[in-house]
């Protein structure tokens, strides 16, 4: 839904309510929705703008048009934060009066490197636009050091796809601008939930983030049912939960794995409640990521809080936030963990894992988000 807020106040009214940060969301779903919830609920003085979560191409596109007629003009405006969605370049060039306020651009994922089936398929339109809008933001922030280091290592040979008369030291302009602070997770309160024993047989879910529709390729699908049907070829006992939404355009393995591991399924698909995705986590021993991009995993982060051993892959975010124990370096060390945990499932039950959790929430979060959306400071 869009959410478009307009003030209409006495004199003394606006003196202490006038709205000072804009914030504006042209994808308004999952993540980025929770993340404008949580600053518009958190810090005072907020503005919000956004655009349903839907048609992310048009979005990226066409919303910086859309915005520029649609925000009132303010003169309270002080900050003005956006995700990495919105073009904003062509923003302030439309709106001038924006152009002055700090602007501040939220990187959840990044275009110079979001896989793609083939490289080809790559819109170049997208990442130039994250670039144009870093060069006229006041702050860059990403969710993760990965998210960062991975965009302005791939600035350089991004550009090269342009055929001449090439623009330089894009790098070395933005990085100044850049910092990382980690996406604000709001963990539930899980205690009622947990269950005093687990369960007789493994679980195993997979955890798939909140790709755009038709990208459930870069979790790697392939690579977690070929791993299941191994366990299942050597007669271990496990179960399985495999969780998320079901978008258009979903990749054939689905189908076949689903027959082949039949008795092995616990739930499917997506599940109508957080509530219910919760129990589910809860219910589970181990969890699962075998993602070709992550730039921060909620869900990862998620399933620990709920007490689930994680098995991610030694490259993209994870090392940063899971020590090497839980990392798998080739599918065949992917499927040794399983096995072994299969085999001796007390291992992942009795284990605490070792991720502080805590270090990702709003209350540890709060006070460097508050000095981002001050009018001063970085």
């Amino acid at each position: 839904m869009e959410r478009n807020v307009w003030f209409s106040l006495g004199a003394e009214q606006m003196q202490s309510e006038s709205p000072r940060v804009l914030l504006v969301e042209p994808f308004y779903g999952g993540s980025h929705k929770q993340l404008i919830d949580l600053l518009q609920e958190n810090i005072n003085g907020c503005s919000v703008f956004t655009l349903p979560a839907k048609k992310w191409h048009w979005r990226a596109r066409t919303a910086a048009l859309y915005f520029s007629q649609t925000i009132p003009a303010c003169p309270t405006y002080r900050v003005l934060f956006s995700s990495s969605v919105l073009n904003l370049c062509e923003l302030v060039a439309l709106r001038p009066d924006l152009a002055h306020l700090k602007k501040v651009l939220y990187f959840h994922e990044n275009q110079l490197i979001y896989p793609v089936r083939k490289d080809q398929d790559r819109d170049f339109q997208y990442g130039y636009n994250q670039v144009l809008s870093c060069l006229v933001s006041d702050v860059v922030v990403f969710n993760s050091q990965f998210n960062m280091d991975s965009f302005l290592s791939s600035i350089l040979s991004f550009m090269k796809k342009i055929p001449d008369h090439r623009p330089k030291d894009l790098e070395q302009l933005i990085r100044p601008k850049c910092v990382v602070l980690n996406y604000p997770v709001q963990f539930p309160d899980v205690s009622r939930l947990l269950p005093k024993h687990k369960l007789v047989c493994q679980q195993v879910k997979h955890c798939p983030d909140e790709p755009p529709p038709s990208w459930e390729h870069d979790k790697n699908p392939e690579l977690f049912f070929s791993t299941l049907l191994k366990l299942k070829e050597k007669q271990l006992d496990f179960q399985v939960s495999v969780l998320g939404e079901t978008f258009t355009d979903v990749p054939e393995v689905f189908a076949e794995a689903r027959r082949l591991l039949n008795c092995h399924i616990l739930n499917w698909g997506f599940l109508p409640s957080k509530e219910d995705y919760i129990r589910v986590l809860c219910q589970a021993d181990v969890v699962v990521s075998t993602a070709k991009h992550e730039f921060f995993g909620v869900a990862m982060l998620e399933a620990v809080h709920c007490g689930c051993y994680p098995l991610c892959p030694k490259a993209l975010v994870y090392p940063e936030i899971f020590p090497a124990e839980y990392l798998y370096s080739t599918p065949e060390q992917l499927f040794k963990h399983l096995q072994g945990l299969c085999r001796r499932p007390n291992i992942a039950r009795g284990h605490i894992v070792k991720v502080d959790t805590s270090s990702f929430t709003w209350v540890s979060l709060k006070q460097r988000f508050e000095t981002l959306l001050a009018s001063t400071g970085p």
